[in-house]
């Protein structure tokens, strides 16, 4: 049985989305399909002493039908930016020294143009830094086909995928019927029921990036994941 997942890719995104890479045997990079503003694709928000911040990477759409692949990024400062307001919030974590060398350097030295390249580069580095060895693909690789859920599907067969993880959003659209006369079984990602852990600052919030998990609790940071029990 393979189990694969497909999803856009997002900037420095939660817990529960490396949870959903580390749970398949190939993860595939959306990135063909049409780029939304105010979504996770360029923005994911930290913890901070005044409550929670956005960190949002400025980026340019041209027209409503621009793919998440092709836009661009506007301002070729925002990982100093990043970087700064990160440091900032995070210097008093317990961890914070242990990761800030690896951090820094991935955002000083982060010049790519493309916002899917710039999600790619993070999202396999914390991957790397958290034992997750997913194999990793973009939908390009594949000949999609027409329709929202002929295109999963499709991706599924080219991958010998017998089964689907999706998030629970796509029940709006998907169509369970058409997988299952495909032979694909589809499972639905359940992110309710994580731990809480020790956060810098009150009240507790789930929904941050995954940095806040690492500078807090370091080489503990598996007791509040799901898919390493």
């Amino acid at each position: 049985m393979k189990r694969i997942a497909i999803l856009q890719s997002n900037y420095i995104p939660w817990k529960g989305y490396f949870d959903l890479i580390n749970m398949v045997d190939e993860f595939i990079f959306y990135d063909e399909v049409q780029y939304t503003k105010n979504d996770w694709r360029n923005r994911n928000k930290i913890k901070t002493s005044k409550g929670v911040q956005w960190l949002t990477i400025p980026v340019r759409q041209k027209s409503l039908d621009q793919k998440i692949k092709d836009t661009k990024i506007t301002d070729k400062k925002w990982n100093i930016k990043h970087w700064r307001t990160i440091s900032q919030n995070y210097v008093k974590s317990k961890y914070f020294k242990e990761y800030k060398d690896t951090f820094e350097e991935l955002y000083l030295t982060c010049d790519e143009e493309y916002l899917s390249q710039i999600n790619y580069k993070f999202i396999t580095a914390i991957n790397e830094i958290i034992g997750i060895t997913t194999r990793i693909r973009w939908a390009s690789e594949f000949d999609l086909l027409e329709g929202q859920t002929e295109k999963l599907i499709g991706i599924c067969k080219d991958c010998n995928a017998n089964i689907y993880l999706s998030g629970p959003s796509a029940k709006n659209y998907f169509n369970e019927k058409l997988a299952k006369e495909e032979n694909i079984e589809i499972e639905w990602m359940d992110y309710c029921g994580y731990p809480e852990y020790e956060q810098l600052h009150s009240p507790f919030e789930h929904g941050v990036t995954i940095l806040d998990l690492i500078f807090n609790k370091g080489p503990n940071l598996y007791k509040f994941m799901k898919s390493f029990k």
